[in-house]
């Protein structure tokens, strides 16, 4: 359903730490891009709150080696590592911000695994920078379990994502609303430029600047691209494709982003930046996951309106590279923005074909699906396990039982299912669906597990209160494989408990 991962697998043996390669082809951009600076350790004991092997695997590092304690929580540097802060502006809340930057984000570098691969390694949480803006540089346990479990969920949902290697906790307290411990991830991505690395160098009038980003993008990322006749036009063209694709995805498996900044949407078309996101549970379009968006900006409804909004921004950066002459260089922008839609609506529209176990495209496809989300948002169903559970449709009933019936439940207005249901069964008897083949497929497609406001908290306050990281550990593991089944963890799939409406998320971490 979702974007594969086609990476090569990684190599049987792992590289010591001290073997690793380390490069910072960023910093050759010059100063201009970044401010050096470096990690600030916590002034109290550090420990590992968890690791994730299997991102290290990516690195071809040995996951077992004492020395990444003290590397990722800041206290030493490996060698050949070249700390830095990344520039950029952005428009936050639709404000333009002319300059931003890793307000709390250092990068060490780059590690080239054995494959070949670059992975930029990043400390989130790490100290002071240039660009802190009056913060403090640090991270919250609290935001820091949510980014590290929620992007390690979205690979799992094969959503392109940056990914999370670590968190040390530390005794060292931080004020937001109270005081709170501080902690470190480290995030890795083959790069963090964003939008908004773009945008600072246009409201400069440093076009020259936009240029070298534009060519050490194509360069590093989009090598495929750089002998079209039009590079620069090819690299906007992608990245517009590739973020139509993102936010489907997302509007697919029900993920609300909640701070969708154009300094929070990646280059390369990943999930960055995870703050106050949410999953949608009682299905409601209009849901908005982020407390502090007063407006509803960044709703749920809203993401596909808000990605071609942040494409624009990135478009006008690049005006200066379109064409020698401004005029045509917005006229193309403007057409090449004007396949973002189509773009998004038809892999959306792919993704809940398979959602709902359709094989072929016919036209009448929107509307079933829109009549099953109107049906569910009436009747307040829960996205995740409607879809999951609707994988046990049978075409033909069978005399004297109702094998319906656990999808009927989660309907008040069963009548309202039994009338969408029957024109379900028509539209699957069009192409001769066999239920048996279509349960495994719907499986395959739609999640069991997602990560929860209410499975968050819970471990967010045993790590918080007990240092009980074991609740860490245990979604962690479900969050790598949502699509299978867990007999043991059957709860973690359940509808939330009551209390869970009354948790807030907002951008203070």
């Amino acid at each position: 359903m979702y974007l594969p991962d086609d990476r090569p697998a990684p190599p049987a043996s792992p590289v010591s730490l001290n073997r690793a390669h380390w490069t910072n082809s960023f910093a050759r951009l010059g100063e201009a891009f970044y401010s050096q600076v470096r990690p600030t350790p916590f002034s109290r004991p550090t420990w590992m709150v968890h690791f994730n092997a299997d991102a290290a695997a990516l690195l071809g590092l040995d996951a077992t080696a004492p020395e990444w304690l003290t590397w990722l929580s800041g206290q030493s540097l490996p060698a050949g590592a070249e700390p830095l802060a990344m520039l950029y502006a952005g428009h936050q809340f639709g404000h333009l911000v002319p300059q931003l930057g890793d307000g709390r984000a250092i990068m060490l570098g780059e590690i080239t695994n054995p494959a070949g691969q670059r992975w930029e390694v990043q400390l989130k949480g790490s100290g002071l920078t240039p660009y802190s803006r009056g913060g403090d540089g640090r991270a919250v346990l609290r935001s820091t379990i949510r980014e590290y479990l929620c992007s390690e969920a979205m690979h799992g949902l094969g959503i392109p994502t940056t990914r999370a290697l670590a968190m040390v906790g530390g005794d060292e307290e931080v004020y937001r609303e109270n005081i709170e411990s501080g902690a470190m991830l480290t995030r890795l991505a083959p790069s963090h430029v964003r939008f908004g690395s773009f945008e600072v160098f246009f409201y400069r009038s440093q076009y020259e600047h936009i240029k070298t980003l534009a060519d050490y993008v194509l360069a590093h990322h989009y090598p495929e691209l750089q002998d079209s006749a039009q590079p620069y036009q090819a690299l906007l063209t992608e990245v517009i494709k590739r973020t139509a694709h993102l936010i489907a995805n997302w509007q697919a498996v029900g993920f609300a982003h909640g701070v969708m900044n154009s300094d929070n949407m990646s280059i390369l078309g990943l999930t960055l930046d995870y703050g106050p996101f949410g999953f949608i549970e009682a299905y409601q379009p209009a849901y908005i996951c982020n407390h502090s968006d007063h407006e509803g900006r960044y709703a749920f409804d809203q993401q596909p309106s808000m990605g071609l909004f942040n494409l624009s921004c990135l478009a006008q950066a690049m005006l200066p590279l379109l064409h020698e002459e401004p005029e045509q260089g917005a006229e193309w922008a403007r057409a090449a923005l004007g396949k973002y839609q189509t773009q998004l609506v038809e892999h959306y529209a792919g993704l809940m074909r398979a959602k709902l176990g359709l094989r072929e495209a016919m036209a009448e496809d929107q509307h079933l699906l829109q009549g099953l989300l109107d049906l569910m948002q009436a009747n307040q169903t829960d996205y995740t396990i409607l879809f999951r559970r609707l994988s046990e449709f049978k075409v033909v009933e069978v005399r004297g039982t109702h094998p319906t019936s656990q999808i009927r439940d989660l309907f008040l207005d069963r009548p309202g299912f039994d009338a969408w249901g029957a024109r379900y069964a028509a539209r699957l008897q069009q192409e001769n669906s066999v239920d048996a083949e279509r349960r495994e497929r719907m499986n395959q497609v739609n999640p069991k597990y997602i990560l929860r406001n209410y499975l968050a908290e819970v471990a967010i306050r045993k790590a918080e209160d007990d240092k009980d990281y074991s609740e860490i550990d245990i979604l962690y593991r479900l969050l790598q494989r949502p699509f299978d089944e867990h007999p043991d963890y059957e709860r973690y799939a359940g509808h939330p408990p009551d209390w869970a409406t009354g948790i807030a998320v907002s951008c203070s971490s």
